[in-house]
């Protein structure tokens, strides 16, 4: 790693890559915070899906009066919309918030180490992928971080900051400072599988289903164990259909293949039927519970 102290722009225009469910809340809680957003989509109809979102949920602050019209106004004013990559050129920080495919987003950075200036710093929201992995193609990998919020990102208040061995200290820095310009608490990690949340999250919920697999108790008793006897808001088996068994699934077939020798990564033979079946929790209305529209607590599948 350089030992040079790089220039690190201050901080005034942000970049936001994918509107989608994380992107379109990041770059809602950078312009609430007076930042300067330019949010890309390549496709306009996602593009128009993520203002939507952003004026439904700023509109729901307008009608809780927990923001003005004025405000309002201010922070649809903060963000351009565009679908030409080449409007992110003067931007200091760019925030990728796309799908989880590494190959999608090895051939955005790709693309943004020609287009960005050669002092804005890459940041990737992934929950998953190595961001090493990331920073090697981006041509500036002292410039990249991690930094991965949480769903949804308008409440949650948590981002992980995930430095390489290639990122300089001052850029990290920089970049866990303005997680708390825009009023969320940063905490710091390397980059290992999963980050903080996670790598302790993942596998406990693998450790369920699991228990599931070799019926060792039932749905309903595994997480009113977890409820009742560890404190916990939900069981595991309830949070994994409200994170999505596609996406867990996702996440720890990835460490398997990437990490076969490592005991705490195995995919559980319940979760690939339920993966099979289309069931993939509380989307498609049914997981290890039933759910109904706008069913918050659902029933159990016996």
């Amino acid at each position: 790693m350089s030992t040079l102290s790089p220039a690190v722009p201050k901080f005034e225009t942000v970049g936001c890559i994918g509107l989608g469910l994380m992107g379109h809340g990041i770059a809602q809680a950078a312009a609430q915070s007076d930042f300067k957003v330019i949010a890309f989509e390549q496709e306009q109809r996602f593009l128009d899906s993520g203002r939507s979102r952003i004026e439904g949920s700023l509109g729901k602050m307008l009608k809780r009066e927990k923001i003005t019209q004025e405000k309002y106004d201010q922070i649809m004013g903060n963000i351009t919309y565009s679908t030409n990559m080449d409007d992110l050129k003067d931007t200091d920080l760019v925030v990728e918030a796309v799908i989880e495919n590494m190959d999608l987003k090895k051939d955005i950075y790709g693309s943004l180490g020609g287009i960005c200036k050669p002092e804005a710093i890459f940041a990737s929201n992934t929950s998953s992928l190595s961001i090493t992995d990331m920073a090697n193609v981006s041509g500036r990998p002292e410039r990249f971080v991690g930094v991965h919020f949480f769903n949804p990102v308008q409440m949650m208040k948590l981002v992980e900051v995930i430095r390489t061995e290639h990122t300089h200290p001052d850029v990290f820095d920089a970049c866990h400072g303005w997680v708390g310009d825009i009023n969320k608490i940063a905490v710091s990690c390397n980059d290992t599988p999963g980050f903080i949340v996670n790598r302790l999250l993942v596998p406990f919920l693998t450790q369920a289903l699991l228990m599931v697999d070799r019926n060792d108790a039932s749905i309903k008793d595994i997480d009113i164990s977890m409820q009742l006897g560890a404190g916990h808001p939900m069981g595991p088996l309830h949070l994994a259909d409200f994170i999505g068994l596609d996406t867990i699934n996702n996440i720890i077939t990835g460490w398997v293949e990437e990490f076969p020798d490592e005991p705490a990564f195995e995919v559980p033979k319940c979760l690939t039927e339920k993966i099979e079946a289309g069931d993939l929790g509380r989307k498609t209305g049914k997981g290890f519970y039933h759910w109904g529209e706008g069913d918050k607590r659902g029933d159990a599948v016996e």
